[in-house]
């Protein structure tokens, strides 16, 4: 479940401006009325309203960075790389690794808090996952189809096929939070499979 976005007038603005627009605390209020707990708690949900923002604004950077990565992956795994000259791809080599040496400078981590139930669910999803990229060696075809069918666990709109129930069941498990970036980890696989052509979805 996404978070709910913060009103309009504090998206988007220089952070100099959102720090104008948090909550102050004035000992010296007598005009207010309101009990001394009722106050601070007014001012604690509205930190909490900027700190989920905080957190989305973050894990928004991860999904960015994650996209540009994957997308500069295909642009040098592209077939125009492979009709260059040797000298016309060493350059673009070049130029591609400094952007993803640039990329890579940046470094943005949102921590999840979870019970030791969710702790076992995401270790089991992992597993689950880690799996098919050890098969994917050894029989490319299942893993794919295999990844369909953990890929359709995580939605309701089927991509193919069955869903694999022993997935589903530890998925639900995880927090929503893992539950978005297993979804993402899988549509990477899936995109990989494809780019591959290691078997077709028709």
């Amino acid at each position: 479940m996404d978070v709910d976005p913060l009103p309009s007038s504090s998206s988007g603005l220089p952070t100099s401006l959102v720090l104008q627009t948090l909550p102050k605390i004035d000992e010296n209020d007598i005009l207010n009325s309101k009990p001394p707990k009722e106050r601070i708690l007014e001012m604690l949900d509205l930190l909490e309203i900027h700190v989920e923002k905080l957190r989305k604004g973050a894990s928004q950077l991860e999904e960015d960075k994650d996209a540009l990565l994957s997308t500069l992956d295909s642009v040098m795994n592209a077939d125009s790389m492979y009709n260059m000259d040797e000298n016309d791809r060493d350059d673009v080599n070049r130029y591609a690794d400094r952007i993803m040496s640039r990329c890579m400078t940046v470094e943005v981590k949102v921590l999840t808090q979870r019970d030791k139930m969710q702790e076992e669910a995401l270790f089991q999803v992992n597993h689950l996952i880690d799996g098919l990229v050890v098969a994917l060696k050894g029989d490319p075809e299942s893993a794919k189809a295999r990844c369909v069918t953990y890929m359709n666990a995580c939605s309701s709109n089927l991509v193919q096929g069955i869903t694999d129930k022993n997935f589903e069941s530890a998925l639900l498990g995880c927090t929503l939070d893992d539950q978005k970036k297993v979804k993402r980890r899988l549509q990477g696989l899936l995109t990989y499979f494809e780019k591959m052509k290691v078997i077709s979805l028709q």
